[in-house]
């Protein structure tokens, strides 16, 4: 009897090792992901085999992960918004094209007789004035943020924006109008500007980055820039001067040498001394703003 106890004991502890060992390993196994490269370029890293978001799809150990490229990141969503209302291919944009002399195609055909002359005359209104290239909606242009800066300290932050260049490069240049947008930080100016929020009730732990916008030729300048880092993807709102401000100048058409100089305030979650995607249009760099 006692041996029979002595390995229906050694059973029991037999048994508990092995729940104890499946005990341990069942967090590994419900840890572990899967990751790989879809057929678009695009990467995944999921739980099961059943999430992965394409068919065709290669599995990749993680040590074996291609480098991310710009042209994989995914793309903000007033950026997307741009790109569709400036697409040529938008049938937005095709109505210019159609025939002057069909009225179906503006859906001004009244039935059972003739169109009288007053509607005809709109209808050609109408397709001289669609001829025009379309343009994007603009935001409203904001005023000067009032900071009480004399003109040679203006003149001083655009030298800074300037200057800064050398050590931590950040321009986006438009080689077809000569456009150019260079972004900076200044640890004076930010702090002025955090003294004029507090003193109307705001407050922003986001870092302030200056800009200057200029051009030789006609150009413009509307504030459309996009900030993306990791999974943070910021486009401030130019009607905001807590997001962003003009300090000189304004938003619209830029004459020669008549820069705009402006701030944005960045996410607070936003670490400068890492790089950035910075977008401008449909320009785009990669900076470290504060090296």
């Amino acid at each position: 009897m006692a041996k029979e106890s002595s390995w229906r004991d050694r059973g029991i502890v037999v048994t508990t090792r092995a729940l104890l060992a499946v005990a341990l390993l069942a967090p590994v196994s419900a840890a572990a992901s899967i990751t790989g490269v879809c057929p678009d370029g695009s990467m995944f890293i999921v739980q099961r085999a059943d999430s992965i978001p394409c068919r065709g799809a290669k599995a990749v150990d993680p040590s074996d992960m291609p480098p991310l490229k710009p042209e994989f990141l995914p793309r903000p969503y007033g950026w997307e918004v741009f790109n569709r209302r400036s697409d040529p291919n938008n049938p937005y944009n095709l109505i210019q094209s159609a025939p002057i002399d069909d009225p179906v195609a503006l859906g001004e055909r009244q039935p059972g007789g003739a169109e009288p002359d007053e509607r005809v005359a709109v209808r050609s209104e109408f397709v001289s004035q669609s001829t025009a290239p379309v343009s994007t909606p603009q935001p409203a242009p904001p005023e000067a943020t009032p900071l009480g800066l004399a003109n040679g300290e203006i003149r001083d932050l655009v030298m800074i924006v300037d200057l800064s260049q050398q050590r931590a490069p950040a321009a986006l240049m438009s080689a077809g109008s000569g456009g150019r947008v260079q972004l900076a930080m200044s640890p004076a100016f930010e702090a002025r500007l955090r003294q004029r929020f507090a003193e109307n009730g705001r407050s922003s732990s986001g870092n302030v980055v200056l800009f200057s916008a200029d051009t030789e030729q006609a150009g413009s300048f509307y504030g459309n820039l996009t900030f993306v880092q990791g999974h943070i993807a910021y486009q401030p709102d130019s009607s905001d001067p807590f997001q962003l401000g003009l300090v000189h100048g304004s938003m619209g058409e830029l004459g020669v040498d008549e820069p705009v100089l402006g701030y944005v305030v960045l996410p607070e979650h936003m670490d400068l001394t890492e790089p950035v995607d910075i977008y401008w249009n449909d320009l785009q760099i990669t900076a470290t703003l504060r090296p």
